[in-house]
This record gives structure tokens, C-alpha cells and sequence, in this order.
């Protein structure tokens, strides 16, 4: 299964500037899930992250993950129709290379644990064949 960015903004309440998912490339539930994210000059925080060489900081390539793993548990649990709130619970997170405007990040999520309200994810971010980040998430969710 493939999402475009409607379909994304159907699941995640993420809006611009902080929806870190452009495009889902392939979702197989309760397996995993392959996520884009372009990254682009243009983003609000290379002004100052850092001016002279431009770096996408580490904390948004978690979000980026987050993002991905809540599309994720959302199909895997048969959730589709429910308006939810995600709560992260726990990331570990080890950083390999920097990413830069032009990269494109594949995101890769796959299952550690899931639990009926809950879940553990293992994430990793790749820019062509090169590993940039791996986390290990955890979160819970809430309806509303």
C-alpha cells in the first residue's frame, strides 16, 4: 500500500511546518513501512541550524521516525476512522552522518512490539544506501 500526502494528513494531525512524511512508499501492516521525506532549503530551520553549512537536526529525523511509526501502528491496528493522540514514551537514537538540503530520507519502520494501545518500534533513516540515524521508539496512544 502507498500514501500520498492527503492520505497522510488523513491519519497524523501534523501540518506544515512540521510534517516530517512526504510520502509512504510501502505499508504492509504488522511488518513494515517505508516513508519519504524530502529535504528541502527552503525548511524554517536551516536558517539556523546552521547558517554557514546547513544540518537537519537530529530531533526532527526522530520526529520524522515518530511520524512514520504512528502511520504505522494506525494500519497495523486497524484504526482507520479514529481520531487518536500520540504520546512518545521512549527513544534511544544513534546518529551516523549529518543530512543536508537535497537529501531524500528513506524511513523504514518495523515492529519491535505492539500492544493494543501502545507500541515499540525499530526505526532507521537511510539517505540512498547509507544508514544516518537508528532509534528504537516507544509510545502509546490515546482516542478522542
Amino acid at each position: 500500500m502507498e500514501l500520498d500526502i492527503q492520505e497522510i494528513q488523513k491519519v497524523i494531525p501534523h501540518r506544515f511546518p512540521f510534517l516530517m512524511i512526504d510520502r509512504v512508499i510501502e505499508l504492509i501492516p504488522n511488518e513494515k513501512l517505508v516513508a519519504i521525506k524530502n529535504v528541502s532549503v527552503n525548511e524554517a530551520h536551516f536558517q539556523g541550524h546552521f547558517p554557514a553549512e546547513k544540518v537537519m537536526p537530529g530531533v526532527l529525523m526522530v520526529e520524522a521516525m515518530a511520524q512514520a511509526g504512528c502511520i504505522y501502528f494506525y494500519y497495523s491496528k486497524g484504526m482507520q476512522g479514529k481520531n487518536l493522540i500520540y504520546y512518545l514514551a521512549k527513544t534511544t537514537a544513534k546518529f551516523h552522518k549529518v543530512v543536508v538540503p537535497g537529501d531524500q530520507l528513506r524511513i523504514e519502520v518495523k515492529t519491535m512490539k505492539l500492544l493494543a494501545k501502545a507500541g515499540f518500534l525499530d526505526c532507521k533513516c537511510f539517505v540512498g544506501d547509507d544508514l544516518v540515524v537508528e532509534a528504537e521508539i516507544g509510545f502509546g496512544i490515546k482516542e478522542v
